[in-house]
């Protein structure tokens, strides 16, 4: 699920590492990529070792200072939180961005009131 790929950036973010490998999984993919299009990471691949594929990802630094802080949880595997594009708010006044999950694909809350598209909130970032 995508709740390990956050903390595995988190911590790997706080240790000051420079990639983060993880299994492969479409979802945790389209997250990398939205992550990757905010530019929280750098650079986001998907590479094979046989017949196991994995995740790469490098991470960004701004003058030694991660760009990915930290994270919350909006939607659990317990508890799915759904909304419309109208119930869509900044997330902490314009600093962080919140991840949808809709039929055109991961969007920021941004992208996702511009095309009018709600969906299940996945989490918050910043």
């Amino acid at each position: 699920m995508y709740h390990n790929l956050l903390v595995n950036i988190k911590n790997a973010s706080r240790a000051k590492k420079e990639t983060v490998q993880m299994p492969f999984s479409n979802f945790d993919f389209a997250v990398a990529r939205f992550l990757l299009a905010a530019g929280f990471v750098a650079a986001v691949d998907k590479k094979n070792m046989g017949k196991k594929s994995y995740l790469e990802m490098k991470l960004r630094y701004r003058d030694g200072v991660s760009a990915f802080t930290d994270f919350r949880l909006i939607s659990k595997p317990s508890r799915r939180f759904y909304i419309g594009y109208r119930d869509l708010q900044s997330v902490k006044q314009g600093y962080g961005l919140a991840a949808i999950s809709t039929p055109e694909g991961v969007l920021s809350n941004n992208e996702a009131r511009k095309k009018k598209v709600g969906g299940e909130y996945l989490f918050q970032v910043w």
